[in-house]
Protein backbone atom coordinates (compact mmCIF):
# COMPACT_ATOMS: atom_id res chain seq x y z
CA UNK A 1 0.00 0.00 0.00
CA UNK A 2 1.99 3.64 -1.39
CA UNK A 3 1.73 6.18 0.92
CA UNK A 4 -0.91 8.67 -1.16
CA UNK A 5 0.74 11.97 -2.27
CA UNK A 6 -1.77 13.88 -0.82
CA UNK A 7 -0.39 13.39 2.63
CA UNK A 8 3.13 14.04 2.11
CA UNK A 9 2.25 17.21 0.03
CA UNK A 10 -0.25 18.25 3.00
CA UNK A 11 2.70 18.08 5.57
CA UNK A 12 4.94 19.89 3.88
CA UNK A 13 2.13 22.49 2.80
CA UNK A 14 1.32 22.73 6.25
CA UNK A 15 4.98 22.72 8.01
CA UNK A 16 4.50 26.62 9.82
CA UNK A 17 1.30 25.15 10.81
CA UNK A 18 3.01 22.12 12.85
CA UNK A 19 5.96 24.31 14.19
CA UNK A 20 3.19 26.68 15.33
CA UNK A 21 1.38 24.22 17.67
CA UNK A 22 5.03 22.43 18.89
CA UNK A 23 5.43 25.90 19.91
CA UNK A 24 2.17 25.87 21.53
CA UNK A 25 2.95 22.64 23.74
CA UNK A 26 6.65 23.51 24.55
CA UNK A 27 5.14 26.79 25.60
CA UNK A 28 3.16 24.81 28.83
CA UNK A 29 6.33 24.23 31.46
CA UNK A 30 5.08 20.54 31.99
CA UNK A 31 8.12 19.48 34.56
CA UNK A 32 7.19 16.25 36.54
CA UNK A 33 9.33 16.17 38.81
CA UNK A 34 9.09 19.23 40.47
CA UNK A 35 5.68 19.18 42.30
CA UNK A 36 5.14 23.15 41.62
CA UNK A 37 4.79 22.59 38.22
CA UNK A 38 2.14 19.79 38.46
CA UNK A 39 -0.99 22.17 37.60
CA UNK A 40 1.32 22.42 34.35
CA UNK A 41 1.99 19.03 33.60
CA UNK A 42 -1.84 19.04 34.11
CA UNK A 43 -2.84 21.73 32.03
CA UNK A 44 -0.74 20.00 29.37
CA UNK A 45 -2.52 16.62 29.44
CA UNK A 46 -6.19 18.76 28.80
CA UNK A 47 -4.37 20.80 25.94
CA UNK A 48 -3.26 17.13 24.37
CA UNK A 49 -6.34 15.91 24.62
CA UNK A 50 -8.56 19.21 23.14
CA UNK A 51 -6.04 18.29 20.07
CA UNK A 52 -7.06 14.45 20.05
CA UNK A 53 -10.70 15.19 20.50
CA UNK A 54 -10.53 17.39 17.89
CA UNK A 55 -8.86 15.26 15.24
CA UNK A 56 -11.44 12.52 15.95
CA UNK A 57 -9.64 10.41 18.79
CA UNK A 58 -11.81 8.58 21.30
CA UNK A 59 -9.67 9.77 24.52
CA UNK A 60 -10.19 9.15 28.75
CA UNK A 61 -7.90 10.96 30.65
CA UNK A 62 -7.08 8.08 32.86
CA UNK A 63 -6.78 9.03 37.41
CA UNK A 64 -4.04 7.38 38.43
CA UNK A 65 -4.89 8.74 42.07
CA UNK A 66 -1.89 11.02 44.32
CA UNK A 67 1.51 10.54 45.58
CA UNK A 68 4.37 12.09 47.61
CA UNK A 69 6.35 14.49 46.86
CA UNK A 70 8.67 16.14 48.92
CA UNK A 71 5.93 15.51 51.94
CA UNK A 72 3.50 17.13 49.71
CA UNK A 73 0.42 15.09 48.17
CA UNK A 74 0.12 15.79 44.80
CA UNK A 75 -2.43 14.47 42.28
CA UNK A 76 -0.68 12.21 39.87
CA UNK A 77 -1.04 13.63 35.74
CA UNK A 78 -3.86 11.65 34.02
CA UNK A 79 -3.12 8.98 31.48
CA UNK A 80 -4.64 9.59 28.23
CA UNK A 81 -5.75 6.63 26.68
CA UNK A 82 -7.33 7.28 23.16
CA UNK A 83 -8.36 5.42 20.10
CA UNK A 84 -9.26 5.96 16.44
CA UNK A 85 -10.48 3.35 14.00
CA UNK A 86 -11.82 -0.55 14.40
CA UNK A 87 -11.89 -1.94 11.53
CA UNK A 88 -11.30 -6.09 11.97
CA UNK A 89 -9.40 -6.00 8.48
CA UNK A 90 -7.02 -3.91 9.63
CA UNK A 91 -4.15 -3.99 11.68
CA UNK A 92 -3.79 -2.36 15.19
CA UNK A 93 -0.87 0.20 16.20
CA UNK A 94 -0.59 1.39 19.73
CA UNK A 95 1.31 4.49 20.01
CA UNK A 96 2.84 5.76 22.98
CA UNK A 97 4.47 9.32 24.46
CA UNK A 98 4.86 11.23 27.45
CA UNK A 99 3.98 14.79 27.69
CA UNK A 100 6.26 15.61 30.70
CA UNK A 101 9.51 17.01 30.39
CA UNK A 102 12.80 17.55 32.46
CA UNK A 103 13.53 20.94 34.26
CA UNK A 104 14.88 23.74 32.86
CA UNK A 105 15.93 27.28 33.90
CA UNK A 106 17.64 30.03 31.57
CA UNK A 107 20.01 29.94 34.45
CA UNK A 108 21.22 26.84 33.69
CA UNK A 109 22.87 27.88 30.47
CA UNK A 110 19.88 28.16 28.01
CA UNK A 111 20.75 30.61 25.43
CA UNK A 112 16.95 31.22 25.04
CA UNK A 113 13.98 30.49 27.63
CA UNK A 114 13.84 27.72 28.15
CA UNK A 115 9.77 27.28 28.02
CA UNK A 116 9.56 29.27 24.36
CA UNK A 117 10.28 27.72 21.25
CA UNK A 118 12.67 29.50 19.31
CA UNK A 119 13.33 28.86 15.53
CA UNK A 120 17.05 29.48 14.13
CA UNK A 121 16.50 29.97 10.96
CA UNK A 122 20.10 29.68 9.49
CA UNK A 123 20.13 26.31 11.37
CA UNK A 124 16.45 25.31 11.70
CA UNK A 125 16.56 24.01 14.75
CA UNK A 126 13.67 24.50 17.16
CA UNK A 127 14.94 25.11 20.44
CA UNK A 128 12.91 24.56 23.23
CA UNK A 129 12.51 22.25 26.64
CA UNK A 130 10.55 19.17 25.36
CA UNK A 131 11.04 19.99 21.48
CA UNK A 132 12.66 16.56 21.41
CA UNK A 133 11.92 14.50 24.04
CA UNK A 134 8.58 14.36 23.75
CA UNK A 135 6.48 16.75 22.45
CA UNK A 136 7.84 16.87 18.94
CA UNK A 137 7.51 13.26 18.29
CA UNK A 138 3.84 13.21 19.71
CA UNK A 139 3.15 15.98 17.32
CA UNK A 140 4.24 14.19 14.62
CA UNK A 141 1.20 11.48 15.15
CA UNK A 142 -0.83 14.93 15.54
CA UNK A 143 0.17 16.34 12.16
CA UNK A 144 -0.28 12.92 10.50
CA UNK A 145 -4.08 12.74 12.15
CA UNK A 146 -4.75 16.18 10.81
CA UNK A 147 -3.95 15.32 7.54
CA UNK A 148 -5.77 12.34 6.77
CA UNK A 149 -9.09 14.26 8.73
CA UNK A 150 -7.97 17.83 6.20
CA UNK A 151 -8.05 15.26 3.23
CA UNK A 152 -10.48 13.28 4.00
CA UNK A 153 -8.07 9.72 3.40
CA UNK A 154 -8.90 6.95 5.87
CA UNK A 155 -6.11 5.84 8.14
CA UNK A 156 -4.65 2.59 6.88
CA UNK A 157 -4.62 0.95 10.32
CA UNK A 158 -6.59 1.56 13.40
CA UNK A 159 -4.61 3.70 16.40
CA UNK A 160 -4.69 3.62 19.80
CA UNK A 161 -2.96 6.01 21.96
CA UNK A 162 -0.87 6.26 25.00
CA UNK A 163 0.18 9.52 26.30
CA UNK A 164 1.63 9.57 30.14
CA UNK A 165 2.70 12.98 31.89
CA UNK A 166 5.36 11.08 34.42
CA UNK A 167 7.58 9.50 32.78
CA UNK A 168 10.20 11.36 33.84
CA UNK A 169 9.61 10.79 36.89
CA UNK A 170 9.28 6.81 37.11
CA UNK A 171 6.29 6.33 35.19
CA UNK A 172 4.38 6.37 38.35
CA UNK A 173 1.04 4.33 38.29
CA UNK A 174 1.25 3.42 34.53
CA UNK A 175 2.60 -0.22 34.98
CA UNK A 176 -0.83 -0.88 37.01
CA UNK A 177 -2.57 0.97 34.19
CA UNK A 178 -1.23 -1.00 31.23
CA UNK A 179 -2.05 -4.18 33.70
CA UNK A 180 -5.05 -3.23 34.79
CA UNK A 181 -5.95 -2.64 30.71
CA UNK A 182 -5.00 -5.90 29.45
CA UNK A 183 -6.81 -7.58 32.24
CA UNK A 184 -10.28 -6.19 30.53
CA UNK A 185 -9.80 -8.31 27.76
CA UNK A 186 -11.99 -6.86 24.90
CA UNK A 187 -13.12 -4.33 26.99
CA UNK A 188 -9.84 -2.88 27.48
CA UNK A 189 -7.83 0.25 25.32
CA UNK A 190 -5.49 -2.48 24.41
CA UNK A 191 -7.42 -5.22 22.76
CA UNK A 192 -6.55 -6.05 19.39
CA UNK A 193 -3.00 -4.23 19.04
CA UNK A 194 -0.73 -5.96 17.05
CA UNK A 195 2.33 -3.85 17.39
CA UNK A 196 3.41 -0.97 19.31
CA UNK A 197 5.65 2.07 18.03
CA UNK A 198 7.43 4.54 20.29
CA UNK A 199 8.92 7.54 19.15
CA UNK A 200 11.46 8.56 22.12
CA UNK A 201 15.00 7.89 20.91
CA UNK A 202 17.27 9.30 18.75
CA UNK A 203 19.28 8.61 15.73
CA UNK A 204 23.03 7.57 16.47
CA UNK A 205 24.46 10.72 14.66
CA UNK A 206 23.11 13.40 12.83
CA UNK A 207 22.79 12.12 9.48
CA UNK A 208 21.70 8.34 9.45
CA UNK A 209 18.11 7.36 10.55
CA UNK A 210 18.09 4.35 12.48
CA UNK A 211 15.77 1.41 13.79
CA UNK A 212 16.26 1.07 18.14
CA UNK A 213 15.82 -2.85 19.52
CA UNK A 214 17.44 -2.69 22.59
CA UNK A 215 17.72 -0.21 25.53
CA UNK A 216 19.57 -0.25 28.98
CA UNK A 217 17.34 -0.72 32.04
CA UNK A 218 18.16 1.61 34.82
CA UNK A 219 18.45 1.48 38.93
CA UNK A 220 18.54 4.70 40.86
CA UNK A 221 20.04 5.03 44.11
CA UNK A 222 20.46 7.85 46.90
CA UNK A 223 23.06 7.53 49.44
CA UNK A 224 23.02 9.62 52.44
CA UNK A 225 25.87 10.52 55.42
CA UNK A 226 24.77 11.83 58.30
CA UNK A 227 27.03 13.20 61.56
CA UNK A 228 26.81 16.12 63.62
CA UNK A 229 23.19 17.05 64.79
CA UNK A 230 23.76 20.88 62.90
CA UNK A 231 25.84 22.02 60.56
CA UNK A 232 29.39 22.67 61.48
CA UNK A 233 32.26 25.77 61.40
CA UNK A 234 34.86 23.96 60.18
CA UNK A 235 37.20 26.56 61.66
CA UNK A 236 36.05 25.15 65.27
CA UNK A 237 35.40 21.27 64.07
CA UNK A 238 37.52 20.66 61.52
CA UNK A 239 39.99 17.49 62.52
CA UNK A 240 37.93 17.60 65.32
CA UNK A 241 34.83 15.49 64.05
CA UNK A 242 34.00 12.61 61.08
CA UNK A 243 32.70 14.89 58.21
CA UNK A 244 30.05 13.36 56.23
CA UNK A 245 31.19 15.27 53.24
CA UNK A 246 34.31 13.31 53.42
CA UNK A 247 33.07 10.05 53.78
CA UNK A 248 30.48 10.79 51.21
CA UNK A 249 33.49 11.68 48.61
CA UNK A 250 35.59 8.52 49.54
CA UNK A 251 32.36 6.49 48.74
CA UNK A 252 31.34 8.04 45.48
CA UNK A 253 35.36 7.26 44.57
CA UNK A 254 34.18 3.46 44.80
CA UNK A 255 31.96 3.28 42.71
CA UNK A 256 33.75 3.84 39.01
CA UNK A 257 36.97 4.72 37.71
CA UNK A 258 37.99 7.67 35.87
CA UNK A 259 37.61 5.34 32.31
CA UNK A 260 34.27 4.29 33.28
CA UNK A 261 34.81 0.62 34.44
CA UNK A 262 32.51 0.05 37.48
CA UNK A 263 34.38 -0.89 40.58
CA UNK A 264 31.74 -2.46 42.26
CA UNK A 265 32.65 -6.44 42.19
CA UNK A 266 30.53 -8.72 40.58
CA UNK A 267 28.36 -5.95 38.28
CA UNK A 268 30.94 -6.52 34.83
CA UNK A 269 31.14 -9.94 35.72
CA UNK A 270 27.37 -10.91 34.30
CA UNK A 271 28.17 -9.43 31.15
CA UNK A 272 30.14 -11.92 28.35
CA UNK A 273 32.38 -10.52 26.15
CA UNK A 274 31.47 -10.12 22.32
CA UNK A 275 32.48 -12.60 19.64
CA UNK A 276 33.76 -11.87 16.69
CA UNK A 277 30.40 -11.72 14.82
CA UNK A 278 28.31 -8.92 17.79
CA UNK A 279 31.40 -6.75 17.54
CA UNK A 280 31.07 -6.48 13.68
CA UNK A 281 28.04 -5.15 14.20
CA UNK A 282 29.36 -2.27 15.79
CA UNK A 283 32.10 -2.12 13.51
CA UNK A 284 29.60 -1.63 10.48
CA UNK A 285 27.18 1.31 12.00
CA UNK A 286 27.88 4.71 11.01
CA UNK A 287 29.20 6.29 13.84
CA UNK A 288 32.26 7.76 14.82
CA UNK A 289 34.63 8.77 17.57
CA UNK A 290 33.96 12.52 16.22
CA UNK A 291 30.39 12.34 16.34
CA UNK A 292 31.08 11.26 20.20
CA UNK A 293 32.54 14.63 20.27
CA UNK A 294 30.22 16.75 18.16
CA UNK A 295 27.47 15.19 20.57
CA UNK A 296 29.19 15.92 23.83
CA UNK A 297 30.29 19.29 22.86
CA UNK A 298 34.15 18.16 23.41
CA UNK A 299 37.05 15.80 22.26
CA UNK A 300 36.66 13.68 25.54
CA UNK A 301 35.35 10.08 24.74
CA UNK A 302 36.84 6.61 26.76
CA UNK A 303 38.11 5.38 24.00
CA UNK A 304 39.40 6.33 19.89
CA UNK A 305 38.04 2.67 19.20
CA UNK A 306 34.57 3.04 17.62
CA UNK A 307 33.05 -0.39 18.30
CA UNK A 308 34.39 0.31 21.78
CA UNK A 309 32.70 3.07 22.24
CA UNK A 310 29.37 1.97 21.29
CA UNK A 311 29.58 -1.19 23.32
CA UNK A 312 30.14 1.03 25.91
CA UNK A 313 26.52 3.02 24.87
CA UNK A 314 24.83 -0.23 24.05
CA UNK A 315 25.67 -3.20 25.66
CA UNK A 316 27.48 -2.41 28.29
CA UNK A 317 27.00 -1.14 31.60
CA UNK A 318 26.98 1.85 33.06
CA UNK A 319 28.05 4.10 36.13
CA UNK A 320 27.25 7.83 36.49
CA UNK A 321 27.17 9.99 39.49
CA UNK A 322 24.79 12.53 39.42
CA UNK A 323 24.90 15.05 42.24
CA UNK A 324 25.57 15.84 46.02
CA UNK A 325 22.94 17.12 47.97
CA UNK A 326 23.12 19.29 51.41
CA UNK A 327 26.55 20.71 50.09
CA UNK A 328 26.60 24.18 49.83
CA UNK A 329 27.12 25.19 46.33
CA UNK A 330 26.60 29.04 46.03
CA UNK A 331 28.55 31.77 45.54
CA UNK A 332 31.61 33.13 48.08
CA UNK A 333 33.69 31.00 51.14
CA UNK A 334 31.63 29.59 53.55
CA UNK A 335 33.07 27.50 54.78
CA UNK A 336 30.49 24.76 56.55
CA UNK A 337 30.72 21.33 57.03
CA UNK A 338 27.32 19.95 56.22
CA UNK A 339 25.61 17.77 58.94
CA UNK A 340 24.72 15.15 56.25
CA UNK A 341 24.91 14.95 51.85
CA UNK A 342 23.69 12.74 50.33
CA UNK A 343 24.96 11.28 46.59
CA UNK A 344 23.11 10.05 43.75
CA UNK A 345 24.06 7.71 41.00
CA UNK A 346 22.75 5.27 38.89
CA UNK A 347 23.85 2.41 36.93
CA UNK A 348 22.28 1.44 33.30
CA UNK A 349 21.65 -2.12 33.00
CA UNK A 350 21.78 -4.48 30.03
CA UNK A 351 20.52 -8.20 30.28
CA UNK A 352 20.93 -10.83 32.29
CA UNK A 353 21.22 -7.75 34.97
CA UNK A 354 18.03 -6.27 36.87
CA UNK A 355 17.52 -3.46 39.15
CA UNK A 356 17.25 -6.31 42.09
CA UNK A 357 20.38 -8.21 41.44
CA UNK A 358 22.24 -5.12 41.06
CA UNK A 359 20.95 -3.78 44.36
CA UNK A 360 22.22 -6.70 46.05
CA UNK A 361 25.86 -5.48 44.82
CA UNK A 362 25.72 -2.12 45.06
CA UNK A 363 24.05 -2.27 48.91
CA UNK A 364 27.19 -4.91 49.87
CA UNK A 365 29.76 -2.74 48.34
CA UNK A 366 28.97 0.51 49.99
CA UNK A 367 28.27 -0.91 53.10
CA UNK A 368 31.81 -3.02 52.98
CA UNK A 369 33.62 0.38 51.49
CA UNK A 370 32.35 2.60 54.80
CA UNK A 371 32.87 0.28 57.05
CA UNK A 372 36.38 0.72 55.97
CA UNK A 373 36.31 4.14 57.07
CA UNK A 374 35.80 3.47 60.91
CA UNK A 375 33.69 6.43 60.93
CA UNK A 376 31.32 7.64 63.59
CA UNK A 377 28.84 8.76 61.15
CA UNK A 378 26.08 6.67 59.83
CA UNK A 379 25.36 5.50 56.20
CA UNK A 380 21.97 4.70 54.25
CA UNK A 381 21.63 3.78 51.10
CA UNK A 382 18.48 2.78 48.61
CA UNK A 383 17.68 1.89 45.68
CA UNK A 384 14.91 5.07 44.37
CA UNK A 385 13.36 3.42 41.04
CA UNK A 386 14.67 1.19 38.71
CA UNK A 387 13.64 -0.32 35.33
CA UNK A 388 14.58 -3.67 33.05
CA UNK A 389 16.69 -3.39 30.22
CA UNK A 390 14.87 -4.80 26.88
CA UNK A 391 15.68 -6.43 23.44
CA UNK A 392 13.41 -6.81 20.70
CA UNK A 393 13.46 -8.84 17.33
CA UNK A 394 14.74 -6.68 14.57
CA UNK A 395 13.49 -9.54 11.97
CA UNK A 396 9.95 -8.96 13.04
CA UNK A 397 7.10 -7.28 9.98
CA UNK A 398 7.41 -4.47 12.45
CA UNK A 399 11.00 -3.55 11.70
CA UNK A 400 10.52 -4.23 8.19
CA UNK A 401 7.70 -1.97 7.83
CA UNK A 402 9.35 0.69 9.51
CA UNK A 403 12.94 -0.21 7.73
CA UNK A 404 10.78 0.22 4.20
CA UNK A 405 9.63 3.82 5.68
CA UNK A 406 12.75 5.39 6.31
CA UNK A 407 14.06 4.25 2.95
CA UNK A 408 11.06 5.76 1.45
CA UNK A 409 11.19 9.16 3.37
CA UNK A 410 14.76 9.45 3.98
CA UNK A 411 16.04 7.07 0.67
CA UNK A 412 18.35 5.22 3.06
CA UNK A 413 18.41 1.92 4.80
CA UNK A 414 18.72 2.61 8.33
CA UNK A 415 21.17 1.41 11.24
CA UNK A 416 20.07 -0.72 13.74
CA UNK A 417 21.01 0.02 16.92
CA UNK A 418 20.51 -0.53 20.56
CA UNK A 419 20.19 2.71 22.85
CA UNK A 420 21.99 3.68 26.02
CA UNK A 421 18.82 5.24 27.95
CA UNK A 422 16.20 3.29 29.39
CA UNK A 423 12.10 3.35 28.54
CA UNK A 424 10.66 1.32 31.23
CA UNK A 425 7.76 0.61 29.67
CA UNK A 426 8.83 -0.55 26.77
CA UNK A 427 9.62 -3.85 28.60
CA UNK A 428 6.09 -2.98 30.37
CA UNK A 429 4.28 -3.63 26.56
CA UNK A 430 6.67 -6.31 25.55
CA UNK A 431 5.21 -8.43 28.40
CA UNK A 432 2.17 -7.66 29.13
CA UNK A 433 0.61 -7.15 25.04
CA UNK A 434 3.22 -10.17 24.45
CA UNK A 435 3.52 -8.05 20.73
CA UNK A 436 6.52 -6.51 19.01
CA UNK A 437 7.53 -3.01 20.07
CA UNK A 438 9.58 -0.98 17.58
CA UNK A 439 11.40 2.07 18.98
CA UNK A 440 11.09 4.75 15.85
CA UNK A 441 13.40 8.14 16.54
CA UNK A 442 12.12 11.27 15.04
CA UNK A 443 15.10 13.57 16.24
CA UNK A 444 18.81 13.89 15.95
CA UNK A 445 22.12 12.36 17.90
CA UNK A 446 22.62 15.84 18.62
CA UNK A 447 19.18 17.27 19.78
CA UNK A 448 20.38 17.63 23.78
CA UNK A 449 17.36 15.99 25.02
CA UNK A 450 17.95 16.55 28.94
CA UNK A 451 20.54 18.97 28.57
CA UNK A 452 20.26 22.82 27.72
CA UNK A 453 19.48 24.41 24.61
CA UNK A 454 17.44 20.95 23.58
CA UNK A 455 16.28 20.98 20.00
CA UNK A 456 14.43 19.31 17.61
CA UNK A 457 15.84 20.24 14.06
CA UNK A 458 12.61 21.50 11.57
CA UNK A 459 13.77 19.07 9.17
CA UNK A 460 13.27 15.97 11.45
CA UNK A 461 9.95 17.38 12.64
CA UNK A 462 8.44 17.94 9.22
CA UNK A 463 10.48 14.66 7.57
CA UNK A 464 9.65 12.43 10.36
CA UNK A 465 6.03 13.53 10.59
CA UNK A 466 6.01 11.94 6.99
CA UNK A 467 7.96 8.60 8.23
CA UNK A 468 5.27 7.71 10.66
CA UNK A 469 2.54 8.45 8.59
CA UNK A 470 4.29 6.34 6.12
CA UNK A 471 5.21 3.16 8.80
CA UNK A 472 1.38 3.24 9.45
CA UNK A 473 1.31 2.58 5.42
CA UNK A 474 3.78 0.11 5.18
CA UNK A 475 2.21 -2.17 8.56
CA UNK A 476 -0.58 -1.77 6.58
CA UNK A 477 0.60 -3.33 3.52
CA UNK A 478 3.23 -5.94 4.54
CA UNK A 479 2.32 -9.65 5.69
CA UNK A 480 2.07 -10.32 8.99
Amino acid sequence: MATPAPFLHFVDQNAQKFVDRLAQAVAIPSVSVDGAYRPDVIRMSAWLNSQLTSLGVTTQLTDLGVHVVDGKELPLPPVILGKIGDDPKKKTVLVYGHYDVQPAEKSDGWDTEPFELVEDKETGRLVGRGSTDDKGPILGWLNVLEAHKSLGLDLPVNLRFCFEGMEESSSDGLDELIRSEVAKGNQGWFHGVDCVCISDNYWQNTRTPCLTYGLRGIAFFHMTVSGPGRDLHSGGFGRVVHEPMTDLIFLMGRLVAPDGTILIPGVEDMIAPPDAEERAIYEKLDYSIEDVDETAGASIALSDDKATVLMGRMRMPALSLHGIEGAFSGPGGKTVIPAHVAGKFSLRLVPPQTPASIETLVVKHVKEEFAKLKSKNTLTIELMGGGMPWVEDYKHWNYEAARRATEAVYKQTPDLTREGGSIPVTLTFAENLGVNVLLLPMGRGDDGAHSTNEKLDRSNFIEGSKLIGTYLYEVAAINA
